[in-house]
C-alpha cells in the first residue's frame, strides 16, 4: 500500500511539474511608454493563470544583447520566449537558434523579418503596420483639405528608428497616401529620424524651424515624436490651431494632447492586448494548439470625436 502511495504521490508531483509552464520574454528596451504598457499586458494576463511563469528581459536596444537573452532562455529550459524586437532585419537568428532548440517562439508588436517563412512553432501578434500609418496619414489629408489647404500644403515626416519594420511602413504609408489624387497637395520639406524618441523629436522640430520654411502638417510614426514636435512648436510660440498633428499608438499622454487641442489625430493600437495576445500564442504552441502564424489586433482611428472610447485604454 505504502508503495502505491509513493507512486501516486510521485505522478501527482511529476503532472503539477509537467503543467507549470515557463515563458522567457525579452522586450527591446524597458524605457518607452508603449512597450510598458504591452509588457503590462503580458506580465498581468500570466500571473492570472496558474502554473505560469512569465520571465521578462530587457534587452536595451542592444542586439546582440537580445540574443543572448535567447540563447540564456533556451539554455534555461523555459518551454517558449517571446522577442519584442529591438532589429526586426536581425530576427533571423533568433529565429533559428530557438527552432534548433524546439522552443516555440513567438514575436510580439515589431515584425521580423522572416515573418513568412517562421518554422512551424513561431508566430507573429501585433497589428498590421499599412492600417496604421494609413490612417493618421488619410486624416491629415481630410483636415488639410477641409481647412482650405487643397492648393498646397507642406509637411514634415518624423520617422523611428529605420531598422525596425514600423517605422519604414509606417512611412511608406504616408507617401502612399499623398500619392493619391486627393491627398497629392501634400509635399514633404523633409523627413528624418527621430528614432521614436520624445526628445530628439522635439530637437529636430526645432532645427527644422530654425531654417524658416513654412509648413502645415506634421506626420508622426508615432506619438511619442508627435508629442516632441508640438512641444517644439508651442515652446517657438507656433499656434497649434495653425499646424496638423497626427501620430500612432493612442498613448495615454497623447490623449492629453489631442483633449488639449494639439494633437490631431492617432491611432490606437492596442499595446495591452498585444501582450495578451502573445502569451496565448505561446502558451498554444507550449501545449500543440493550432495557431495562426500572424495574429493581427485591428488598428483604430481615435480623433477628438471619438476620444472618450480609448482614454485609460494603453
Amino acid at each position: 500500500m505504502k508503495k502505491l502511495l509513493l507512486t501516486a504521490g510521485l505522478a501527482t508531483l511529476m503532472g503539477t511539474t509537467a503543467m507549470a509552464e515557463t515563458i522567457g520574454a525579452s522586450i527591446a528596451r524597458f524605457d518607452d511608454n508603449f512597450l510598458t504598457v504591452m509588457r503590462n499586458g503580458m506580465v498581468e494576463y500570466a500571473a492570472g493563470i496558474d502554473g505560469v511563469d512569465l520571465q521578462v528581459e530587457d534587452a536595451t536596444d542592444d542586439v546582440a544583447k537580445q540574443l543572448d537573452q535567447i540563447n540564456n532562455f533556451i539554455a534555461s529550459g523555459v518551454d517558449a520566449i517571446i522577442v519584442n524586437a529591438v532589429d526586426t532585419s536581425a530576427t533571423e537568428a533568433m529565429s533559428q537558434a530557438a527552432a534548433a532548440a524546439g522552443v516555440p517562439l513567438v514575436y510580439v508588436n515589431r515584425e521580423p523579418i522572416n515573418v513568412d517563412t517562421l518554422p512551424d512553432n513561431q508566430a507573429f501578434v501585433a497589428s498590421n503596420e499599412i492600417e496604421s500609418g494609413t490612417l493618421a496619414a488619410f486624416e491629415a489629408c481630410k483636415l488639410a483639405r477641409a481647412a482650405g489647404l487643397a492648393g498646397g500644403a507642406n509637411a514634415y515626416l518624423l520617422m523611428g528608428q529605420l531598422s525596425n519594420q514600423a517605422a519604414v511602413q509606417r512611412t511608406k504609408d504616408v507617401d502612399d497616401v499623398i500619392g493619391m489624387d486627393m491627398c497629392n497637395f501634400i509635399n514633404i520639406n523633409d523627413r528624418q529620424t527621430a528614432e521614436w524618441s520624445r526628445d530628439k523629436a522635439q530637437d529636430l522640430m526645432t532645427n527644422w524651424m530654425s531654417a524658416g520654411e513654412d509648413f502645415d502638417i506634421v506626420f508622426a510614426n508615432n506619438d511619442e515624436m508627435a508629442i516632441g514636435a508640438i512641444q517644439a512648436m508651442k515652446s517657438n510660440g507656433v499656434s497649434m490651431e495653425d499646424v496638423i498633428v497626427v501620430g500612432v499608438d493612442a498613448t495615454q499622454d497623447a490623449l492629453l494632447a489631442m483633449q488639449a487641442g494639439d494633437l490631431d489625430a492617432t491611432v490606437f493600437q492596442d499595446a495591452f492586448g498585444q501582450g495578451e495576445g502573445s502569451v496565448d500564442a505561446a502558451l498554444a504552441l507550449v501545449r500543440g494548439e493550432d495557431v495562426d502564424q500572424k495574429v493581427y489586433i485591428p488598428f483604430k482611428l481615435v480623433t477628438p470625436a471619438n476620444i472618450d472610447e480609448f482614454l485609460n485604454k494603453n
